[in-house]
């Protein structure tokens, strides 16, 4: 299959509606080996870069759509360089005293400090309390990204979402849980 041009890209992307949908799942497709090179070349895991690659994705096509990337570059090259600082940003984190934030002492060691029935007790309300919240996010969502991501956090495939719930191609499910999940996260925050 013969791969489209920047500007095919950048036009299909601009249409909106389905139009849209597809050639944003060309894009991502396109460079989808980025994730590979970055696994190698920061020594972060797949699923670091995996983000880190989707986060790009997801950048690009708002400067696309908004006019901030102006074409006076390779779309490859804009997006590398994203997908880069991205990786950098995920070593940072990993590696600054920012990080510190991110190893404060366990919950489990907290709880160990209590007697018995009070740490059951507080277990019990802290799973209830996060799995309420949970929920409320998921609906709040609304309800396509609400199936997609329970049904990849049952174990279903991407290929076997996409063939449920009507997708082109398990890509184009996987770019939408993708999307779906940075939703979430950002309810989270």
């Amino acid at each position: 299959m013969r791969q489209l041009s920047d500007a095919e890209l950048m036009v299909g992307i601009r249409a909106g509606g389905t139009q849209r949908r597809l050639y944003e799942n060309k894009l991502y497709q396109k460079y989808q080996y980025l994730i590979t090179d970055g696994t190698r070349k920061h020594r972060l895991t797949e699923d670091e870069c995996a983000s880190a690659y989707s986060d790009a994705v997801l950048t690009v096509l708002e400067h696309i759509n908004s006019g901030r990337f102006e074409g006076r570059s390779e779309l490859k090259t804009y997006l590398y360089q994203i997908f880069t600082n991205k990786c950098v940003d995920e070593i940072r984190k990993k590696t600054t005293n920012r990080s510190r934030v991110h190893y404060t002492t366990s919950l489990d060691d907290s709880l160990m400090q209590l007697p018995d029935e009070a740490r059951s007790v507080v277990q019990h309300l802290i799973a209830q309390s996060d799995v309420e919240k949970l929920h409320q996010q998921l609906r709040d969502l609304g309800e396509k990204c609400r199936t997609m991501i329970l049904s990849w956090g049952e174990g279903y495939s991407d290929d076997e979402i996409a063939q449920a719930m009507g997708y082109n191609s398990s890509a184009v499910a996987k770019t939408s849980r993708l999307r779906c999940i940075e939703k979430l996260r950002e309810r989270f925050r």
